[in-house]
C-alpha cells in the first residue's frame, strides 16, 4: 500500500551526499532528482524514499517535510481518495492532476495536520 515515504531537510545537499552513500548499501539509487527533492529506490519498482525542503518555506523541523505517500491503482481512485478526506473534515494541499509525466497525485492533510499523498504511476 505505501508507494514512497518523505522526510524533509534543512540541508539537500547534505541529505543526499548522506543518503546516497547510505541506500548504496541497500543496492538503492536515485530515481528522481529536482531542485527540492530527491527520490531513490531499488530495480524491482517497490516503495520509495524521498528527501525534501519543506514546500511551504518554513524552516524544516521534525515534522515539516513529512508525507507519507499511498499507492492508488488509478487515477480515480486518486480523485477518489482525496475527495473522501476533504469529506471527512481533511484539508487539501493540492487538487488531483500530474504532478510528472506519468505521476497524477492528489495531497491533503489528516485531521491532525499530517500530510498525506495519493497517487498513481501510469505504466
Amino acid at each position: 500500500m505505501i508507494g514512497y515515504t518523505s522526510l524533509g531537510t534543512a540541508d539537500l545537499a547534505r541529505s543526499v551526499a548522506f543518503y546516497d552513500a547510505l541506500f548504496d548499501e541497500l543496492g538503492a539509487k536515485q530515481v528522481m532528482a529536482f531542485d527540492d527533492f530527491i527520490v531513490w529506490g531499488d530495480d524491482t519498482g517497490g516503495p520509495a524514499f524521498s528527501i525534501h525542503v519543506p514546500e511551504n518555506g518554513k524552516p524544516y523541523s521534525v515534522g515539516n517535510g513529512v508525507m507519507i505517500a499511498l499507492k492508488a491503482r488509478n487515477k480515480g481512485q486518486v480523485d477518489a481518495v482525496h475527495a473522501k478526506a476533504l469529506e471527512l473534515g481533511g484539508s487539501d494541499e493540492g487538487k488531483p492532476g500530474f504532478r510528472v509525466d506519468g505521476f497524477y497525485a492528489a495531497y491533503f492533510r489528516d485531521l491532525d495536520g499530517n500530510k498525506l499523498n495519493i497517487h498513481h504511476v501510469a505504466g
